[in-house]
Parts: structure tokens; C-alpha cells; sequence
């Protein structure tokens, strides 16, 4: 978490700071920070191939000099600018730094104790490795989502209702279907883990461990007396298992979610005509600075069926027996895999201790 609460502290001081005096030029100290981090970040990752462990002492001295960033940060600013204040808002204390850099932290703990930015990288990988999977996963995906959207897209009322809704709240909808995905995947995974524990054959343990550090170990000498006892798994290691299975699902998820916002996108700009939206929306249509021929209400609604079709997806490859065998199936196998290697290596630490008490 090092590199990551400097980078924080660090672009507090660059953005916060100068405030109002530095101006559009807090932007380039932002980036000029944001740069600096990357490059040490890439220097360290080449040159140090594993990074040291602090002491006690030194690991207090770092998050108090973190714990005093919501106190520094404010005192400088009102050195510098005279005032107090955060983006966005006209007036915020020290508690508003506080609740800042306790979300900071408390990101960075999740992001770093569960890897989350390795899974990912690593699923987003993977995505990109299989295209071929990937166009069979959109040629089988798309009918039937289309199915499912298609006619609500030339619904008046949800024009009218996209018009006036605010970017963020399609995001907080964008979110729960996400949310949804995540907590069938969570439900899914439970099913799974137990099916698993209860499978720990030896030819099972046997074709898991090849390819692997455990490959030359003798199965049938573990198994000597029966199947392995599955060790069950605590709520850290369920949670790392659940993320690896949510994030590859979300991954996979978004990239029908792109393709059904492409193909909404397209089919608005051939049907809908501006003539046509304004009737809909029942006055002149928002327009976006970035694309002014585009009504919001269109990438809204694309937006709106994209994140609704991919939680469709997710849901369906995870529960109808087709789906599930060509797009959920590969992802259980790992985690089934995983689980396997595990009990083998558990297995053997347990005869190794047994071994050192005898002896």
C-alpha cells in the first residue's frame, strides 16, 4: 500500500493546496504527480523484485504521517489560499479531509488485501486472448438479449424518463445490476465449493495437480485411507474465490454490455430521427457537448439496456445448462481446480507435521 498512500498524500497536496491560485495549472501538478508515481511504481516493480517488510516501528511512523494528512492538507491550503475548501463545494472542514483520506485508505486495504486490480488485469486478459470465445459468447448472447430489449428502446415514456435523468443515477442503476451479478455469483460459488468437497477423488486430486509444483506428489499414498477431508474455507478465502469469480463474470458481462450498447447506439441513429425523439421526450431533446447529434436520452437509454443485458447474461450463463456450459463452465473449472490443489497441499502439510511430532 505504500506506493499508493503516497500517491494519495502527494496529489492532495499538489491538487488541494493551490487550490485557487494555482489555477487550470493544478491539473499539471496532478499529472505531473500521477506520472512521478507510475515511473517510481515501474522502477521499483524492475529493480526490486521483492519489496521489504517494515518494522513495527517504521510501519507506525508511515500511517501516522498518513493520519496527519487530513490535518496538514487544511493548514497549508488556508496558508496558501486563505480559505479551506474541496471541489465542488464551497466550505469543508478537517472532517471533510478525514472522511477523504479514510476512504482512500480503506480502498487501498480492499484493493491490496484481495488483489483486486491483478484479477482484473488477468480476466480482462483473458477476455482479450479469446476473442474467438468471445464473438461465439456475442452470436449466442445477442438474440436473445435483443429479444428481451429490443421493443422497450422505442418506449416514449423511457425516452422522456432518460432525458431527465442525471448521469449519476444511470450509473447508480449500471451499479446494482452489477450488484445483482455479483450476488448470484456469490450463490453460485457456495454450490460449487460444496459439490467440490465432496468430489476429492483420487483420480480428481490426480488430474488437478498435473502442471503443477504438486504434480510428482503420490496421490494414492494421501488417499490411502479414504477421500481427502475437504478443509473448509474461511470468509477471507471464500471472499478472494467470490471476487475472482465476480470479476471475471463482470468482464465478460461488459463485453456483451459494449455490444449491446454499440447496437443500440447504431439502431437509434438509423431509426430515430430528431423529429422522432422530440415527440417522444415531448420537448427539445438535451444534447451532449461531445457529440451534439446524439440526445442524451439515446446514450442513456443504450447505456440503460446495456447494463441490463449484461446482468441477463450473467445470470443466464450461470443458471441455464447450455449457457453455463459454454461461457460458466471454464470459470468453474479453475476454481474447482484451485480447490483440489489446495486439499492435495493441506493434505501433505498435515502428514508433515504428523511426521515431526513422531519424530
Amino acid at each position: 500500500m505504500i506506493p499508493s498512500l503516497a500517491f494519495v498524500a502527494l496529489a492532495s497536496l499538489a491538487w488541494f493546496v493551490p487550490l485557487r491560485t494555482a489555477g487550470s495549472a493544478r491539473w499539471m501538478l496532478l499529472g505531473a504527480v500521477l506520472a512521478a508515481a507510475a515511473a517510481i511504481r515501474l522502477i521499483i516493480r524492475v529493480l526490486v523484485p521483492r519489496l521489504p517488510r517494515f518494522s513495527p516501528t517504521t510501519t507506525a511512523a508511515i500511517l501516522i504521517a498518513y493520519a496527519a494528512m487530513p490535518i496538514t492538507v487544511p493548514l497549508l491550503q488556508l496558508a496558501v489560499d486563505g480559505t479551506v475548501t474541496l471541489p465542488g463545494s464551497r466550505w469543508v472542514g478537517v472532517l471533510g479531509f478525514v472522511i477523504f483520506f479514510a476512504t482512500a485508505f480503506a480502498a487501498m486495504l480492499l484493493v491490496t488485501t484481495y488483489g483486486i486490480v491483478t484479477l482484473v488485469r488477468r480476466a480482462v486478459r483473458r477476455t482479450f486472448s479469446d476473442m474467438r470465445n468471445s464473438m461465439q459468447l456475442l452470436g449466442r448472447a445477442l438474440p436473445a438479449l435483443l429479444f428481451v430489449t429490443l421493443f422497450l428502446f422505442f418506449t416514449g415514456e423511457l425516452w422522456q424518463a432518460m432525458n431527465r435523468l442525471p448521469w449519476w443515477r444511470v450509473g447508480l442503476v449500471v451499479g446494482l445490476f452489477a450488484a445483482v451479478t455479483t450476488l448470484a455469483a456469490a450463490v453460485r460459488l457456495r454450490e460449487e465449493i460444496g459439490r467440490v468437497e465432496q468430489d476429492l477423488s483420487p483420480h480428481r486430486l490426480a488430474s488437478a495437480c498435473s502442471r503443477t509444483p504438486l504434480a510428482d506428489v503420490p496421490i494414492e499414498h494421501l488417499t490411502r485411507d479414504g477421500p481427502l477431508r475437504a478443509v473448509p474455507l474461511n470468509g477471507r478465502q471464500v471472499r478472494n474465490l467470490l471476487l475472482m469469480l465476480a470479476t471475471r463474470q463482470l468482464v465478460q458481462a461488459a463485453v456483451v454490455g459494449l455490444a449491446l450498447f454499440t447496437f443500440f447506439l447504431v439502431l437509434g441513429l438509423l431509426v430515430v430521427t430528431p423529429q422522432t425523439a422530440e415527440q417522444w421526450i415531448g420537448t427539445r431533446p438535451v444534447r451532449t457537448i461531445l457529440l451534439p447529434e446524439i440526445p442524451v436520452a439515446m446514450l442513456r437509454t443504450a447505456t440503460l439496456f446495456a447494463g441490463f443485458g449484461s446482468m441477463y447474461f450473467a445470470v443466464t450463463s450461470m443458471s441455464d445448462a447450455d449457457h453455463r456450459r459454454r461461457f460458466f463452465a471454464p470459470i468453474i473449472d479453475r476454481i474447482e481446480r484451485t480447490l483440489a490443489v489446495r486439499a492435495v497441499y493441506l493434505a501433505i502439510q498435515v502428514e508433515r507435521d504428523a511426521a515431526e511430532v513422531h519424530r
